[in-house]
């Protein structure tokens, strides 16, 4: 028999308290201290793990300060900059169109709202809610390769699109866990419930998970 919506939702709460005392340190693991620091990161995270674009940014940060910084970059200069992280001509035209962008069309501050956000150059959905959900406060659920992993094996979502993942994971977890569940999924993800060899035996969510593949061992 299928799971009810009520009955997902109410092991959705389950899972949650469980993850938090779990990974009670859950938290984005990118460095940033403003909107536009946390934006140019995420853009960088693409494909690449978040301690090597901290790397990266930690100079980057020192050298472009503001939208207007980047949108005068040098193209050759900032791949350069960045290559390390990988795709790193591709990620150079992201930053730097979206700076313009920026720049032309909101004065040079990181707008607020999804839609903005998403117009911007470079800016997907998931990229986009990174930043509302922590550099704005606003409950946003960031669909990564962990949540989404995680999030099917717990028959919280089922899909091969993410952002049908995410309306799934909306439409089962109160609002305003969104921003803490990206955190702890996320966190679990890397921790116990990893793409190869899961540490299923000590998974703390274990018994509220459907999952068929667990692991023995």
């Amino acid at each position: 028999m299928a799971e009810s919506l009520e009955k997902k939702k109410a092991r959705a709460r389950s899972i949650i308290r469980a993850l938090e005392r779990a990974h009670p340190d859950a938290e984005i693991a990118l460095e940033f201290s403003t909107p536009l620091e946390l934006l140019v990161a995420t853009i960088l995270a693409a494909q690449c793990t978040d301690e090597r674009v901290n790397r990266v940014t930690r100079t980057l940060f020192k050298k472009y300060t503001s939208a207007e910084d980047y949108a005068r970059a040098s193209l050759p200069t900032f791949e350069r900059e960045i290559h390390s992280t990988g795709f790193y001509r591709a990620k150079a035209r992201a930053v730097l169109g979206m700076a313009k962008d920026l720049v032309a069309k909101h004065g040079g501050t990181v707008p607020r709202t999804l839609e903005e956000l998403t117009a911007l150059p470079g800016v997907g959905r998931k990229t986009a809610n990174v930043v509302l959900g922590n550099a704005y406060g606003q409950p946003a659920i960031a669909v990564d390769t962990h949540v989404f992993r995680v999030s099917q094996r717990l028959g919280l979502a089922k899909s091969d699109d993410p952002d049908k993942v995410h309306d799934q994971l909306c439409a089962v977890i109160a609002k305003p866990k969104w921003t803490l569940v990206t955190h702890l999924l996320t966190t679990h993800g890397r921790r116990v419930c990893t793409a190869r060899t899961p540490a299923c035996p000590t998974c703390p969510v274990r018994a509220l998970c459907p999952w068929p593949g667990k692991t023995l061992k």
